[in-house]
């Protein structure tokens, strides 16, 4: 395992992807452990003023007039992670919990939160030990703070709940016993300061744009070989249509566009030809996706600065010994994030399936009908495109903003709550859509180019085409279909595919 040393406030994009993808061995930054002293040191001092602070000696939430005496304030931290283990549905996968394990640590590394480095140290030998703790999908609605998904998380510290160890579910005490952990007793306010923040929703969120990432490379990639199929003009990515615009990610896809096409026999075939304009979803590529690019990049940027963000509460501030409740919890930066993500990815898919139907339709692609030799006796791509059609319109459903939506909690105390979690675990769905539409495009516009043969198509976009006929032949006649969509959609999400795009344009990366 790759070992990584976590330095609160600075984790960025490529790191935050690193903790996703593969297991790590992580240290704290030494320089952090003293803030962290010192924040603690406070708690203790505030216990000992015996002045009421929320959290620390008092009820949670509506509860937070009832002053908890001294002598019971471990058994409130204890009783708290245990009524807040309330989430339901199939538990999140490991590298989504990896990556929450990672971001509590960091928010707990900067010295704000009160808590003992013992928490800090049990939470970083869980992700050293590949000790996962099952987490149910559900039952948060993103303020205050993700609640039931940290609290599952965090009751494993105290023995209670199951692991997943290298894909077998375990008890929590039999997991802290393979890493030599024994059960914490948990200070005041260290159980607050677990289950109090937003990295569930963050973390949910971060891990489905990444695929995303990915899915945007590949689709710019079948975009292009879709213009190229259908014999299209490259005029529409000439560079001063773009920068008479403006938009830095329309100038920036533009550009690949540009570098995809460059040396295709087929374009060169056709310089000449009379058609005037292409349908828009293949000339207007770089302003869709130029759109969904410049989101992206808000998104990653919200996303990144979220991640290392202090987002319990109340506030732990040593230099005036005070403790401050505000709203760090609430997760509305994340679900407005979530929610353009996910209407930005449902379009990726939208102008894909409209380019797919112009493949298909003969009278427009002036190719065999639905792309098979001998159409009637054969199909071909008909029904492909249909599921395509399909699943577009079921990412537009799944598109409507989580966050305008709003349920009171807590007895009206908590009245108002971002729904960040199911604005990002639904970015899942959607992802797993959109990987199905392009991957049927893929499959459709190599398809398609090579029915131009001998012209070749451009350098770029044949090493495309090759690596799916590696593991996909060309359809000559109707065959059992789903297990071709199922490997497109394999080298889609595999970590190479989408390097073209990476090489034209670095600031994506």
């Amino acid at each position: 395992m790759k070992k990584i040393i976590l330095k609160a406030g600075t984790a960025d994009l490529p790191f935050l992807r690193e903790i996703a993808n593969n297991s790590v061995f992580i240290e704290l930054d030494k320089g952090d452990y003293e803030a962290v002293d010192k924040s603690n040191a406070t708690v203790v001092k505030l216990c000992a003023a015996e002045e009421a602070t929320y959290g620390v000696n008092t009820g949670f939430g509506k509860m937070a007039q009832t002053r908890i005496a001294n002598d019971k304030l471990t058994e409130l931290q204890h009783n708290l992670l245990l009524s807040h283990s309330c989430g339901v549905g199939a538990n999140l996968d490991d590298n989504i919990v990896r990556l929450m394990l990672v971001l509590k640590i960091l928010s707990l590394g900067k010295g704000h939160s009160g808590v003992r480095r013992q928490i800090i140290d049990a939470l970083i030998t869980l992700v050293n030990h590949e000790l996962y703790p099952c987490i149910p999908a559900k039952g948060s609605v993103g303020a205050s703070g993700d609640l039931a998904p940290l609290a599952h998380m965090s009751s494993i510290l105290i023995g209670v709940g199951e692991i997943n160890h290298k894909g077998k579910i375990i008890s929590a005490e039999e997991g802290l016993a393979i890493a030599d952990l024994k059960p914490l007793v948990l200070g005041p306010k260290e159980g607050l300061a677990l289950i109090n923040g937003t990295q569930a929703s963050t973390a949910i969120a971060l891990v489905h744009y990444f695929d995303i990432e990915k899915i945007f490379a590949a689709a710019t990639i079948t975009g292009a070989m879709s213009v190229d199929a259908m014999k299209g003009s490259d005029a529409p990515f000439d560079p001063r249509i773009h920068e008479l615009r403006g938009h830095q990610g329309q100038i920036d896809i533009a550009t690949v566009y540009r570098s995809l096409l460059t040396g295709s026999e087929i374009r060169a075939s056709h310089i000449d030809c009379e058609k005037v304009q292409d349908a828009y979803s293949l000339r207007c590529q770089p302003q869709v996706m130029g759109a969904i690019l410049d989101n992206m990049r808000f998104v990653s940027s919200t996303l990144c600065t979220e991640a290392n963000a202090v987002t319990d509460n109340p506030l732990i501030f040593n230099d005036t010994n005070e403790a401050l409740s505000g709203g760090n919890f609430h997760a509305e930066p994340v679900a407005l994030a979530a929610d353009q993500l996910a209407i930005a990815a449902s379009e990726i898919g939208a102008i894909a399936e409209r380019r797919l139907a112009n493949l298909v339709d003969p009278v427009l692609s002036l190719l065999p009908a639905f792309l098979v030799e001998d159409p009637g006796l054969n199909s071909g791509f008909m029904i492909a495109q249909v599921t395509a059609a399909a699943l577009a319109s079921e990412n537009k459903s799944l598109a409507h903003p989580a966050s305008v939506d709003s349920l009171p909690t807590s007895a009206n105390q908590e009245d108002h709550v971002s729904m960040a979690t199911f604005a990002a675990r639904r970015l899942g769905d959607i992802a797993d859509n959109l990987t199905g539409i392009i991957a049927i495009e893929f499959l459709a516009a190599a398809q398609a180019i090579e029915f131009h043969q001998p012209k070749q198509t451009s350098s770029l976009l044949q090493v495309a085409i090759d690596s799916l006929r590696e593991s996909v032949p060309h359809y000559d006649k109707d065959r059992y279909f789903s297990p071709d969509i199922k490997q497109a959609k394999e080298i889609i999400m595999s970590a190479d595919f989408g390097s073209s795009i990476h090489e034209v344009l670095p600031s994506y990366a």
